[in-house]
């Protein structure tokens, strides 16, 4: 496949580098919403609450659940949009809300759980970046993420506005000061995230067809971007584990220079992650971490925000930037990715 390139790169290259005026639009256009349904959610005090999503949106669920979880005490399960779609069954949410996150809000599947969450009671909950959506329509709350125009197939600027709204609903609903301040800083940040340079980690991938990206807690989140990253733009074969779970099996792969990325937040999980990518470094494999305490493993240079909630949302632009490199390197057009398309609608 012939890479479209211009003076500017790739249309995803573009996309990246936009990503800090995203999150800048949405800070300066989105609070009004956000506050209101911040304000639902205290006023209905959830003992639970459910997400709905699917791919690079999911992941986006996944981070709000571990920042729910850590921030809230407040637990979060993702379910399975077919139970309403496909199977037609109705879930006792009664005193619970529903997150569904979609860029384009018109998956008939997604709708449907939406539909089905505010029907059974509730509070529900859209992350879209289209506000005129049929998601739109079936929640009580439209969080607009105020991303702008995403023409490449691959999710850029979507998915970090979307960790950025799940995020700040979190922090306003318990008017945590430091964390909307940090939350506030991020466009400047972002705009060193994604000119980090990551070239090494480029190179190592130059001969290789597979690889494992590794997280823990909210990071974990971005390592299955990462890793759904890697297949759709650069056909490689990679997965995710968590560093919890690598060294139970998986690790039995690793080869002499084996490729694996580690993506750390400076939090509570950082030096865990650290020790397991130092493990598995010693076996041989061409390990690569966000973090500066690796004794074995190579490190990546990273932005940090002064927040360990907000440190995943600079990691996953750096990576960005990064994977778009591997994409073109490989020969391989990550606007346009074989198979896909930029909408996927699912039953």
């Amino acid at each position: 496949m012939t890479v479209q390139m211009t003076l500017t790169g790739t249309r995803m290259r573009r996309e990246v580098l936009e990503i800090p005026a995203a999150v800048d639009r949405l800070l300066t256009n989105g609070a009004a919403d956000v506050v209101r349904a911040a304000a639902a959610l205290r006023d209905r005090d959830p003992r639970f609450i459910v997400s709905v999503a699917r791919g690079s949106s999911d992941h986006v669920a996944t981070y709000f659940k571990y920042a729910s979880e850590l921030l809230i005490g407040v637990p979060v399960a993702s379910v399975g949009p077919s139970v309403a779609s496909v199977y037609k069954r109705r879930l006792r949410l009664s005193g619970s809300a529903c997150l569904s996150v979609s860029q384009s809000g018109q998956s008939p599947d997604i709708v449907e759980m939406a539909r089905m969450s505010q029907a059974e009671g509730a509070v529900a909950i859209a992350l879209t970046n289209n506000p005129a959506s049929p998601l739109a329509e079936v929640s009580d709350h439209t969080l607009n993420l105020h991303a702008g125009p995403e023409l490449s197939v691959a999710a850029t600027k979507t998915f970090v506005t979307s960790l950025v709204t799940a995020l700040w609903l979190l922090a306003e609903w318990a008017r945590d000061e430091a964390l909307i301040a940090a939350i506030k800083g991020l466009p400047e940040i972002l705009a060193d995230a994604v000119t980090q340079d990551w070239d090494e980690m480029c190179g190592a991938l130059e001969n290789r067809n597979s690889l494992f990206c590794l997280g823990r807690g909210p990071a974990y989140a971005i390592s299955n971007e990462a890793a759904l990253k890697f297949k759709e733009t650069c056909q490689l074969h990679a997965e995710s584990y968590s560093s919890a779970e690598v060294l139970h099996g998986p690790v039995s792969i690793v080869d002499k220079g084996f490729p694996v990325i580690a993506l750390t937040a400076r939090d509570e999980a950082e030096d865990v992650l650290v020790n397991v990518a130092d493990e598995i470094a010693a076996k041989g494999g061409a390990v690569f971490v966000t973090s500066s305490k690796a004794r074995r493993a190579r490190t990546l240079p990273v932005v940090r925000t002064g927040h360990p909630l907000t440190d995943p949302v600079a990691l996953v632009a750096s990576f960005y930037a990064m994977v778009e490199t591997v994409a073109t390197r490989r020969g391989i057009n990550p606007d346009a990715p074989r198979h896909l398309k930029k909408v996927t609608e699912t039953v």
